[in-house]
């Protein structure tokens, strides 16, 4: 792979994360982590200096063949997929429970998840958007339309919540999906005035110090 951007520090469990700091994926694993008080390494891996240091032989052959972020290596073994790694980090390891015990509360979790995942994040991921600006596109004005379209439904979904986060009052794997989503939305300059609910649990939620701690300007790799 090539030089690292920043020196990687050691830690006992040996857990590498390959990520980059303004990757939504890459934030909702450092949310999970940090919300279950897990030490890991931090492996910068740039998606757009030298033409994207996913894209490179050894990181496309040893770590992620999907040539995306982020990738984990734990337990002796390589993760990729931020809900695959989550879910992963909740039946391996201890802290904060990001599942509730109520199957109706944990099937709402994963419904808001999936919401996320596969209704809004990869309409406007960056190998979309730079397809979608070198056929004459504005790429800002799409994400903006698409991340739009996606919280009018999720805003919907929130009907009658009145809980300080997105499923109950303890955080759970929504609610690390959602903070990086609302990140993206401001990038875009989404007007978010429009959907109260979900910014009044994006407030609740970046004023936890985990959450500040895996925010993308407090990465060892932000610009």
């Amino acid at each position: 792979m090539d030089e690292p951007v920043a020196k990687r520090v050691k830690t006992d469990d040996d857990i590498i994360l390959y990520s980059y700091w303004r990757s939504s994926c890459s934030y909702r694993v450092r949310i999970a982590m940090e919300m279950k008080g897990i030490k890991y390494e931090y492996e910068p891996v740039h998606l757009v200096k030298n033409g994207g240091m996913h894209h490179s032989k050894e990181y496309v052959d040893t770590l992620n063949p999907m040539q995306q972020v982020p990738s984990v290596r734990i337990d002796g073994f390589i993760l990729t997929q931020s809900v695959a790694i989550i879910e992963y980090l909740e039946e391996t390891r201890g802290g904060h429970k990001l599942l509730p015990a109520e199957p109706r509360d944990r099937a709402r979790v994963r419904m808001i998840v999936e919401i996320i995942n596969s209704g809004i994040q990869p309409l406007q991921n960056l190998k979309l958007l730079k397809m979608w600006e070198e056929n004459g596109g504005d790429k800002m004005e799409y994400g903006k339309q698409v991340i739009t379209e996606g919280f009018r439904g999720l805003e919907k979904t929130f009907n009658q919540v009145d809980s300080q986060y997105c499923v109950g009052d303890k955080v759970t794997i929504a609610d690390c999906f959602l903070v990086p989503q609302v990140y993206n939305a401001m990038r875009f300059k989404v007007e978010m005035e429009q959907f109260p609910i979900i910014s009044r649990i994006n407030k609740n939620l970046i004023e936890l110090e985990q959450f500040k701690s895996a925010h993308p300007s407090a990465q060892i790799d932000a610009e």
